[in-house]
């Protein structure tokens, strides 16, 4: 049995294979023309196979994204804050995240494998590190463009240092906020699908095996969904923009 006849009677192998290991092959059942021609893209199988091989990965690479913004979220506002009352710290907090950012995920991953293994850990760290630079960067942006002449009223109005900032500043400054945290997202999921060279986690998981057999369906199947997942993402992130600042809504229609 050889070609794609012998790819209808195979197993799913799971995880990226080892080197010098056997193709992944894939268990098409039933074969359908599609799948004996390997067409481009076999709705049919993708459909049957979706809650075994494509879902389990989409929910993985969810997962891995917003443990990464959530906490690149909380590591970076802090800073932004801190740099935003003090100055001089927006250059080597901006350096130090922009270096991080510059390094290329699978040479980040390489560095810390020794360190803390081939884990979830591993990608979380080298995720986190995407995230920093964006997040910083936008929320200092955010803040340094509210107007002084809308600070210094709401001095006048008798309003505390903090008072401001949290009335006043951070209000105005949401709209680049949530620009950051797109650009972040969308950044870590497709970074997520890179860490599936050192996890067996995430939509890079079926894109490696696809991409190892001769099957066309399970890599395309998948790179189709981490697509509709970064759009996804996006979207929702513009509806929470457009939910906490309805007067920037407001100032666009009049």
């Amino acid at each position: 049995m050889s070609g794609l006849s012998a790819l209808a009677a195979g197993s799913l192998t799971a995880g990226p294979l080892a080197a010098g290991s056997d193709p992944v092959i894939p268990d098409f059942g039933t074969a359908s023309s599609c799948v004996r021609d390997n067409g481009v893209f076999c709705a049919d199988w993708f459909t049957a196979n979706f809650s075994s091989v494509f879902g389990p990965a989409l929910v993985q690479h969810v997962q891995l994204t917003v443990i990464a913004v959530g906490i690149g979220f909380l590591i970076a506002f802090p800073l932004a804050l801190l740099a935003h009352f003090r100055r001089w710290l927006v250059r080597p907090l901006g350096g130090l995240t922009s270096f991080l950012y510059t390094i290329p995920p699978m040479a980040l991953f390489t560095l810390l494998v020794p360190v803390t293994g081939l884990s979830v850990l591993t990608a979380e760290i080298a995720l986190v590190g995407y995230t920093l630079m964006v997040l910083f960067k936008s929320t200092v942006t955010g803040l340094g463009e509210v107007p002084e002449d809308v600070r210094r009223a709401g001095v006048g109005m008798g309003l505390t240092r903090r008072e401001v900032l949290w009335r006043i500043e951070l209000p105005l400054a949401l709209p680049a906020v949530i620009s950051g945290l797109r650009v972040a997202t969308v950044t870590t999921i497709s970074v997520v699908e890179i860490a599936a060279f050192i996890i067996d986690q995430g939509l890079g998981s079926p894109i490696i095996q696809g991409l190892q057999s001769p099957f066309n369906t399970q890599f395309i199947g998948a790179g189709l969904l981490a697509v509709a997942l970064a759009l996804a993402a996006d979207g929702l992130l513009v509806l929470l923009g457009r939910v906490l600042t309805p007067w920037a809504r407001t100032r666009r229609t009049v």
